[in-house]
């Protein structure tokens, strides 16, 4: 009940990330009620295989879920609401039942959409409008359809507790380094790690790629759509490896961004502006990475479908629409989540007499650092990428 009130009072912003959660929960909902279509009319590990091709929406729905329950004010701990029973684990608590409440109803509006489509719903229009792709002559089962639109809520309010956990368990390991950390206020912050093992994911996914882009045999995982002759089951898993090192480089690369922008005697619209990257490198940088990946990939669809190959279907369709959609609403929510974590000190900036042009130079440096950085690395990834599906 608590949940439902805090959902209800919420601002407007935070209300429409809230109702593009449920949609991605609709859509990645949906595409699983259709694998469980073409299982009810074609049985066997096809259909095994057309529900590996979810997994891909499932991530970025679950990801987008989790972005906007950290980005979510009524999930951060405040003074005196540990005192009235929310503290951090209750918050946590809180934010893993508001983030399932959205996904069940997407859920929901899935289960009556895919209803409406093959015909068990009339009095709307388009009423059995996909009956024969849907397989509207056989009986829906209604345990597996239900079965399927809890693995969204179920995810995403798992995901969502463990990103908002408690950091009690760390306190007596990162104790004295908070101390000093308090103590130092204007000390950078840490570099991010994860830029070698990034770099060397994304080397073997290229590498991954290129084998099984040449290699003659299929291995029975055929892309929606058709049209690739190597291995598909190893291009998938060789992009997946380049997605998450990209994901796992994203940090490192904004960190090192904002170190270029210091150097050589920096004013102070790039100290400012390099400051800023290197605090919010782990928020924004991952995100980044992630849209790289889906960037380059969806460059590589375009170089593979371009040919005299089929066309891709229009559940292909909704499930790339679904992974770029989440990618770059996560981007956006982690950009507004960055901007909300430095309101104090931009309210103190402007308190101090800082003229607000410092702070759009300093914002506008920024976006053009991380582009400079990133757009050439997503063009150099996806030529690399599709150059194995072109031969």
């Amino acid at each position: 009940m608590l949940a439902l009130r805090l959902a209800r009072g919420a601002h407007p912003l935070v209300q429409l990330r809230r109702l593009l959660v449920a949609g991605a929960s609709a859509g990645t909902g949906f595409l699983l009620l259709c694998t469980l279509a073409y299982a009810m009319r074609h049985p066997g590990a096809g259909s095994v295989l057309r529900l590996a091709w979810c997994v891909a929406p499932l991530a970025a729905t679950v990801y987008f879920a989790v972005a906007v329950a950290r980005a979510d004010p009524g999930t951060r701990p405040r003074a005196g609401l540990s005192a009235v029973g929310l503290g951090p684990g209750r918050l946590m608590v809180l934010a893993a039942i508001s983030t399932a409440l959205a996904c069940v109803l997407g859920s929901l509006v899935a289960l009556l959409g895919f209803l409406h489509l093959r015909g068990d719903l009339t009095g709307l229009p388009f009423d059995g409008a996909a009956a024969e792709l849907l397989a509207a002559d056989r009986p829906l089962p209604l345990a597996a359809a239900l079965t399927l639109l809890t693995v969204v809520p179920v995810a995403a309010s798992a995901a969502s507790a463990a990103a908002l956990r408690p950091a009690s368990d760390k306190a007596g390991a990162s104790g004295a380094r908070t101390a000093e950390a308090a103590q130092e206020p204007d000390a950078p912050a840490p570099t991010p790690s994860g830029l070698p093992w990034g770099v060397a994911l994304l080397a073997a996914g290229l590498a991954v790629e290129t084998y099984a882009g040449r290699s003659g045999a299929g291995s029975g995982l055929p892309l929606p759509g058709g049209g690739v002759t190597g291995d598909p089951a190893g291009v998938l898993a060789g992009w997946a490896l380049t997605a998450l090192g990209l994901a796992l480089a994203g940090p490192g690369l904004t960190h090192l961004c904002g170190r270029i922008l210091q150097a050589a005697r920096p004013g102070a619209v790039r100290l400012l502006a390099g400051r800023v990257l290197q605090e919010e490198a782990r928020r924004i940088g991952r995100p980044l990475g992630v849209l790289c990946a889906v960037a380059s990939g969806a460059y590589a669809c375009a170089v593979l479908y371009a040919g005299p190959r089929p066309g891709i279907g229009p559940l292909t369709a909704l499930g790339g629409l679904l992974v770029a959609g989440c990618a770059v609403l996560t981007l956006l929510t982690a950009a507004v989540e960055a901007r909300q974590s430095r309101a104090d000190t931009t309210a103190a900036l402007l308190r101090l007499g800082a003229p607000a042009t410092v702070l759009r130079g300093s914002a506008a440096l920024r976006a053009g650092a991380l582009t400079a950085v990133f757009a050439p690395l997503t063009w150099v990834v996806a030529e690399l990428a599709a150059l194995p599906l072109t031969r």
